[in-house]
This record gives C-alpha cells, sequence and structure tokens, in this order.
C-alpha cells in the first residue's frame, strides 16, 4: 500500500506551483552535439520524465569556452536557446515545469576541451587525484589560473546573459550552480578559495560571488523563479572547508533574505570523507522552501517532508533509469537502476530506452 502522501501535495515555489514534490535533480548526461547545442533526443528524455514536480536541466555553461564534461550543453549561443526551446516545448507540451542549471565550471574545465584556454578559479589550484575525459583520453587536470578581481564583473555578466537566454528558450525558471567543485563552489568553500581582497578571506567574502551572481540573475527573473544549489560537505573535485555548518548558515540567511524560489541542498559526501549535518543549520536560516538530495529513499523522502524538515526531494540517479519515477513512488513498486557505464555515452542506450510501467 502506498503511504506517501506528503510527496503527493502540492507545492508553492516561488511563483510556480509544483503538483507533487519529486523534483529531477540536475544530471549531467553528455548528449548535446559538438557545439553544445542541445539536441532532439534531449527533448525526448526530458519530456518523458516531465510529471516530476519540477525538472531541474543540467549544468548547462553561461559562458562559450567552459567545457568540462565534452558534450554538455550551452545557453549562450542562439543556436543553443533554439535547441533549448524544443526542450522546453517537449517539456510543457506533457505538462511539465522545467528550470535550468546555470553553470561555469572553473578549474574543472581542461584546455583540450577549450582549444588550449587555460581554466580560471579563485586560486591556481588543480584538482588532484582524478581525471577528465578528453579527445585524448583521460587527462589530469591542469593548474587554473587565478581570476583577477577586476575579471570577476565579466563573470556575473555571463550568468546574467545565460539567465536572459533562458527566459528566451522558455524555461519556467533556473537555478544558480553554486555546487560540486565548479566556479561558485570553487569561491565559496575555503580548501579552493586562498585568495585575499573582496572574493577571498571570511565566509561572507567568499560568498560575494555566489550572492552578486544571485542578485544579477534575480534582476532578469525575478526571485521566484531563481533557485540556488549548494553542497557544503561534498568532497568531489577536492572540496573541502573548515566550516560547512557556518558557511551553510550565512549562504541560507542571505539567500532567504533575497527570497529565491529554493534552496537545493545536497546534504552528504559522495564518497563519504566529510561528515556532518548542514540541513539542520540550513533549515534553521532558510524559512523558504529548502530542497533535499543526495541518497534518499522514497520512504524516507516522505518522511522529511511530512516532517516539515524538507518541503521537496531531488532524486538524481533514480531519474535516469526511472522515467516514471513519480508514478512508480505513488504505486509503490520497486525502482529500476541505472546502467553507470551509459550516463555519459552518446546516442538513445541508458538515455530514452528505459520503460515506464505502462510499458511493462
Amino acid at each position: 500500500m502506498n503511504t506517501n502522501k506528503a510527496l503527493f501535495t502540492s507545492l508553492n515555489v516561488g511563483t510556480l506551483t509544483l503538483p507533487n514534490r519529486i523534483i529531477m535533480a540536475p544530471l549531467t548526461r553528455c548528449r548535446a552535439d559538438a557545439d553544445h547545442v542541445p539536441t532532439d533526443i534531449m527533448a525526448e528524455y526530458y519530456s518523458q520524465r516531465a510529471s516530476a514536480g519540477l525538472l531541474i536541466a543540467e549544468a548547462t555553461m553561461v559562458m562559450e569556452g567552459n567545457s568540462a564534461f565534452w558534450r554538455e550543453p550551452g545557453i549562450y549561443s542562439d543556436a543553443q536557446v533554439r535547441g533549448w526551446l524544443k526542450v522546453t516545448d517537449a517539456v510543457h507540451a506533457k505538462g511539465g515545469r522545467i528550470f535550468l542549471q546555470l553553470w561555469h565550471g572553473g578549474r574543472a574545465v581542461h584546455p583540450l576541451l577549450n582549444k588550449g584556454r587555460q581554466p580560471v578559479a579563485p586560486s591556481p589550484l588543480a584538482i588532484e587525484n582524478d581525471e577528465v575525459h578528453t579527445p585524448e583520453g583521460k587527462k589530469p587536470y591542469v593548474i587554473p589560473r587565478e581570476l583577477r578581481d577586476d575579471e570577476i564583473p565579466g563573470i556575473i555578466a555571463g550568468f546574467r546573459k545565460a539567465a536572459e537566454n533562458a527566459k528566451a528558450a522558455g524555461f519556467d525558471g533556473v537555478e544558480v550552480h553554486g555546487a560540486n567543485g565548479y566556479l561558485l563552489d570553487e569561491f565559496l568553500r575555503d580548501g579552493a578559495n586562498k585568495r585575499t581582497g573582496p572574493y577571498g578571506g571570511p565566509i561572507q567574502h567568499r560568498a560575494r560571488l555566489l550572492l552578486e551572481v544571485t542578485d544579477e540573475v534575480i534582476s532578469v527573473w525575478g526571485a521566484g523563479r531563481v533557485g540556488v544549489r549548494i553542497s557544503p560537505l561534498n568532497s568531489y573535485n577536492s572540496m573541502i572547508d573548515s566550516d560547512p555548518v557556518s558557511l551553510t548558515s550565512h549562504v541560507a540567511g542571505e539567500l532567504a533574505k533575497r527570497g529565491v524560489a529554493y534552496l537545493h541542498m545536497m546534504r552528504s559526501d559522495f564518497f563519504g570523507i566529510q561528515k556532518g549535518d548542514v540541513m539542520t543549520p540550513a533549515r534553521a536560516a532558510f524559512p523558504g522552501v529548502l530542497i533535499g538530495n543526495m541518497g534518499y529513499t522514497p520512504a524516507e523522502a516522505e518522511s522529511a517532508v511530512a516532517s516539515l524538515s524538507i518541503e521537496a526531494v531531488a532524486f538524481g540517479h533514480h531519474f535516469i533509469s526511472n522515467p516514471d519515477l513519480v508514478e512508480r513512488v505513488k504505486a509503490g513498486v520497486a525502482l529500476v537502476e541505472p546502467d553507470a557505464a551509459t550516463f555519459y555515452s552518446p546516442g538513445p542506450k541508458g538515455y530514452v530506452d528505459y520503460p515506464t510501467m505502462a510499458s511493462v
């Protein structure tokens, strides 16, 4: 018998009303073309999952020359806007709602993916003990160039233009990607940010870029159509912070002042290296819509939402292999596990060929 009642109540997220509280987390899948233009198969993929309360589309480059995954999409060219418009039209035709995640790869970018261009970051510190897929095979990450303070307005302007393009592409809103060791997260956490001056040192300075980007995106969309994602504990991409709880409290409090549509919290560490509770301080500082992510089972998600500790749950890898995840959770049936070998491979296999309950 299904007991997931709280997950299937409606939810006001900013100026949008969601029919349920099961969110599709942003998932990089590398199905764009060589010019980072969204493809027709991406429209099929997202429309298959349109029953989610909200789809958050994958990390999308806000500026040219910052590829970290080879075939990830962008939102800086007219062709990309047209490609994404096919996606949003397909989702809306199924009655869905979709936000675009705005992203700058920072030091995770590789020269071999960007015509030799050196990546940029808050400090000249490379991602350690990991490799990136390139046209020449797996390669270690390179030492990035430290951004000058006078270059940072250009980064902020890039996010603003991307936000404008996302609106032209028919999205219902945008999510600012401040997680997982990419540029905005690199500024946030002191393991990657060793600079001094207005964007380094104390938490208030390290959070400045994320908040300035968020303010600029709000000026385009309005706060009610802007979400923010952070991952204070996740060690992915060589990330660490000396005080993730205080960092969470500060960022959550500042976002609360701005009235953003939601705060999307990655509650733990992919690798289990960094431990702690960042959800409690996030809840204390952020009275708005708090979305939990990372490792929730449907039963745990139901309990968390019912207890009001969070308002919704974002599911990641299970949305890959269960296009009708919402219906499966509602029916109380087992979920299909995804094929990790096809997460980033080209073509339809492991992308649009997972069956629904109805088709089985």
